[in-house]
């Protein structure tokens, strides 16, 4: 998947222009990196559009612990929209995510989330599509 894919489906996903889709890649992605290894950062950004990979970029190996609600917290005070709004935003890019790279890379991600973090990998039914 290109940039141009990603963000058109981030995009039509969050139900938000092309801008805001930006704006909501880097923070999520940027919020994703703090959760996970350096390597599996690394490893993930390898398979994601050359435009994203440095939102992923980690300087240490480390993973911060984050949890669903901090999470959307530090999506949404990185996008600049409230906490309900960037959970819905950052499940269409992580569902996006999820498509762009391979199951092998996929499954390494989810070893490294947390349960109710893993859970905006997967689309919803009706909220912010499929």
């Amino acid at each position: 998947m290109n940039y141009a894919e990603f963000l058109e489906v981030v995009g039509k996903r969050a139900r938000m222009p092309a801008a805001e889709a930006a704006n909501i890649i880097r923070a999520t992605l940027t919020t994703l990196a703090e959760g996970i290894s350096g390597g599996e950062a690394h490893d993930l950004a390898t398979q994601l559009p050359e435009e994203v990979r440095g939102y992923l970029h980690k300087e240490v190996d480390f993973a911060e612990r984050l949890d669903l609600v901090e999470f959307r917290n530090e999506v949404g005070a990185r996008a600049g929209m409230d906490d309900q709004r960037a959970g819905e935003a950052a499940r269409a890019v992580l569902t996006t995510l999820r498509e762009a790279v391979s199951a092998e890379e996929l499954e390494d991600l989810e070893a490294e989330l947390p349960k109710d973090i893993r859970q905006l990998l997967h689309p919803v039914g009706r909220g912010v599509g499929a």
